[in-house]
């Protein structure tokens, strides 16, 4: 039995029919496994399966049980698992559009049944008339005909003789589960080179555990092995964030001291008064700003939270100081709302404030003022991190929405300081996350909540309703919602009334077919209003059905394809009040103000995420009349829980720790990272497994010698890369 570091549960059993010799290269090419090709490498790399480490990581998903096999002849109603042959297979397509139909004939020594997949036309190339299979699946009567429906499937030769378990995996392009059971066979002697990761493991339990995972003999094999290979996934980035920290550390900052008297006077002549929270954040940033280690803090608040006037406190505490502030924002026409904005507010104060993105005239004239110091706080996208954009004395870096910029971008604007200075950094991010998440992905970021939104600030009504009511519920509403005085904060002379969002899941392409919104064909969603609810309705074509829903109304759409000069101008308008109904995709989850929006419709609700739902759902509720989100779903299905939580709740925070329950970190963090996060076992809700990983960390990291770990230095290099400075 081999027990965990701080351990009180094992790993099942010894590995005897592997023996522990040698090493192999993990971070060499999948190509290098049995079996895979060029082309089927160039098929798994696309779905992040590049190395020969990412190939033994690539856990079933679940496991097919076929012990309990009986006879074709005694087969009952209900799920079965039956053994036979299978002939007959032919693929036809139904009259109803994009279904295709498998069928063929399982047989046994007792008998025959018809077998019938949907939508799995792979399933007749899958089969050989003389192997003997494994199915399970549903016994029903169909049509006046009995048959078993969609089973799964598994060669005899690959389910355990002892356990009767068959491993199930995520099926990648044309790669389906049973090519990765093959593939994973190929490899089963590969194993014993598996090299060992972490301190105070005993020897071989990792290749144990990857073992047991894709071939088990039980299911307390299997959780005892995810239990452990969770385990050293937390481990690994805990390793790399307090390492991060260290390095981080060991950086020489500006030294940028509290000018309180100066700071009192600016918060006197606000014409609001800044939450508690708000107060504390910019305190914490002050502290951290009078150090001489930089500065690398993250500040994290709801839509609506007042993120920009703590950012704008900072910068003036270090322009005060005669130092340069740079702003990065992911698109144009938030830059432009931010320069309008602080703008306005610094320049009672002195504070020379400029915009610099790919539409500024004279940049060569501006770039000259911003490296002689002519230019206090620059607010820019992405033409600030060109190389003639260069700095006097850059000592804070504001970077607004910084999940939207990569690692090496944001290195980009951090090297712009004077030689041998790091500049303090300062990330905002309108995605709560969850505490779990803070203590290990940003263990090395010091962490600002603003966790109280303004004096005045409404909540945001949701509604959850069914396309079949759209006509009767929805659409009577957005009438009222666009007669409706506008907001007092919009640019009323152009306005008829307050706005409307409509948010689709897809785009229609020149030949009609409805494309997810990257480039993807959807299959599943809300019907537009065909009752079926198999196909995604495109913002093409709910803008032509709203147009004449309401032939009044000024309808027109929005979406990731168009050039991004078309999409600043479509925002522009609809900030203007030139555009009754906005239908888009998910492109304006981070965009401009717009107070004068008060709908927002969000179309197959069911197929995002909970922490972006709400994300959608803050683009209203900005002004001072009360706003709605209409949650439009299809079928008959009930709603699910996230949905029925976003109904009930506004707090982004509590919404963040019910995702990471449902949905895992990857939802989460994958809207902060692009993915860097790639948990591929462990979860983060796994508070007890991340205190003893924590523990076993930092004692490593008060003893060890990290140099004499090389396979877990290059582990952790993926996530070092997250939130460092240098």
């Amino acid at each position: 039995m081999v027990k965990l570091p701080s351990g009180e549960r094992s790993i099942a059993v010894g590995l005897a029919r592997v023996c522990y010799n040698g090493g192999m290269d993990l971070f060499a090419s999948v190509e290098e496994i049995k079996g895979i090709g060029p082309k089927t490498a160039e098929t798994l790399k696309k779905a992040g399966i590049k190395t020969v480490r990412d190939f033994f990581y690539n856990l079933p998903r679940d496991y097919d049980d076929y012990q309990q096999a009986t006879s074709i002849s005694k087969m009952r109603p209900g799920k079965v698992v039956i053994r036979g042959k299978i002939d007959s297979l032919t693929t036809r397509k139904a009259r109803r559009r994009n279904l295709s139909i498998t069928e063929g004939v399982i047989r046994d020594t007792t008998g025959a049944v018809k077998v019938v997949w949907f939508n799995q036309s792979y399933r007749a190339k899958q089969f050989q008339p003389e192997k003997e299979y494994c199915f399970t699946g549903t016994y029903e009567l169909k049509n006046g005909r009995w048959q078993i429906t969609s089973p799964q499937s598994a060669e005899v030769a690959d389910v355990d003789p002892k356990s009767g378990l068959s491993p199930v995996y995520v099926a990648h392009g044309a790669i389906r589960s049973y090519n990765f059971v093959r593939l994973m066979t190929n490899a089963r002697d590969k194993f014993s080179e598996i090299p060992d990761l972490l301190p105070g493991i005993a020897k071989g339990v990792r290749r144990e555990a990857l073992y047991k995972a894709h071939f088990p003999e039980s299911l307390t094999e299997v959780s005892n092995a995810r239990e452990y290979l969770a385990y050293e996934e937390i481990y690994e980035l805990i390793l790399a964030s307090r390492l991060n920290r260290r390095e981080n550390e060991k950086l020489k900052g500006v030294v940028i001291p509290f000018k309180v008297e100066k700071i009192r006077e600016f918060v006197r002549k606000l014409p609001f008064k800044l939450t508690n929270a708000q107060r504390l954040s910019a305190w914490e940033i002050f502290q951290n700003m009078e150090q001489e280690v930089p500065m690398n803090r993250m500040l994290q608040g709801d839509v609506g939270s007042g993120k920009t006037m703590v950012a704008a406190l900072s910068a003036y505490e270090a322009i005060l100081a005669g130092e340069q502030v740079a702003l990065l924002a992911p698109t144009a026409i938030l830059a432009t709302q931010h320069y309008e904005g602080l703008r306005e507010l610094l320049g009672q104060f002195g504070v020379r404030v400029e915009l610099l993105t790919g539409a500024t005239k004279h940049k060569p004239e501006l770039k000259k003022r911003i490296l002689a110091g002519g230019v206090d706080l620059v607010i820019g996208t992405h033409a600030l991190l060109t190389d003639d954009t260069e700095f006097r004395r850059l000592a804070l870096v504001i970077i607004d929405e910084q999940h939207r910029f990569g690692v090496e971008q944001r290195q980009k604007l951090m090297l712009k300081s004077p030689a041998g200075v790091a500049p303090h950094l300062l990330t905002m991010t309108a995605t709560p996350i969850p505490r779990s998440l803070q203590l290990t992905v940003f263990g090395d970021l010091d962490v600002s909540i603003l966790n109280e939104l303004p004096k005045g600030r409404q909540p945001v009504i949701t509604t959850i309703i069914t396309e079949v009511d759209t006509a009767e519920r929805l659409y009577p509403k957005m009438q009222e919602i666009m007669t409706s005085t506008p907001d007092n904060r919009g640019k009323g002379n152009k306005m008829h009334g307050q706005q409307i969002y409509w948010i689709c899941k897809a785009i229609e392409d020149e030949n009609g077919a409805k494309m997810g919104v990257n480039g993807a064909k959807s299959g599943a969603g809300a019907g537009g209003g065909s009752g079926g609810g198999s196909e995604i309705t495109s913002v093409k074509k709910r803008c032509r059905r709203l147009r004449e829903v309401f032939p009044h109304a000024r309808v027109e759409f929005l979406h990731g394809k168009m050039k991004p000069a078309e999409k600043d101008d479509i925002m522009e308008q609809f900030a203007n009040g030139e555009i009754d109904i906005l239908v888009s995709t998910t492109v304006v989850e981070v965009g401009v103000d717009v107070p004068n929006a008060t709908l927002m419709v969000i179309e197959n609700a069911e197929a995002y995420g909970l922490a972006q739902l709400h994300q959608l759902r803050g683009r209203v509720g900005r002004g001072a009349s009360t706003a709605y989100c209409y949650l439009l779903t299809s079928g008959d299905t009930p709603p699910s829980r996230r949905l029925r939580e976003l109904e009930r709740s506004n707090d982004g925070f509590h919404l963040a720790e019910v995702d990471l329950k449902l949905r895992g970190p990857g939802e989460i963090y994958g809207a902060l990272q692009h993915g860097a996060l790639d948990l591929r076992i462990a979860t983060l809700a796994d508070t007890k497994l991340i205190a003893r990983a924590r523990k076993d960390v930092d004692k490593f990291l008060d003893s060890g010698n990290l140099a004499d770990y090389p396979e877990l230095m290059k582990g952790i290099s993926r996530y070092q890369q997250i939130t460092t400075l240098n």
